[in-house]
């Protein structure tokens, strides 16, 4: 088996048993992205931010996710929250990366 079928396996089987660990969330969403599972990757990266709205990575990748998918408006708004969150945090970095693709998105 190889080796992102069975990351993909074991983070589906952690997060199904109801693990409140946002990376482990995070982590699914993105080997669905990196498998180009859009709509599977959406849906974890919405799951995530209702458990852990203050979880601030998942904003950039879901904002970049959706601007590649064609819905510039959600990416919008996405990002927006993402910065409100980071600003939230105190995280100047994060913040200052989500504006930065904020602004790219045309």
């Amino acid at each position: 088996m190889p080796a992102s079928s069975k990351r993909l396996e074991f983070l589906q089987k952690t997060t199904a048993s109801g693990s409140d660990d946002p990376f482990v969330w995070y982590g699914l969403a993105m080997e669905y992205r990196s498998l180009e599972r859009r709509d599977e990757a959406l849906a974890t990266f919405e799951a995530l931010r209702a458990r852990t709205p203050g979880y601030v990575p998942m904003y950039l990748m879901a904002g970049q996710l959706l601007e590649a998918m064609g819905r510039a408006a959600d990416a919008r708004a996405w990002l927006t929250a993402g910065i409100e969150a980071a600003r939230r945090k105190g995280d100047a970095h994060a913040a200052s990366e989500l504006e930065s693709a904020l602004a790219g998105i045309a």
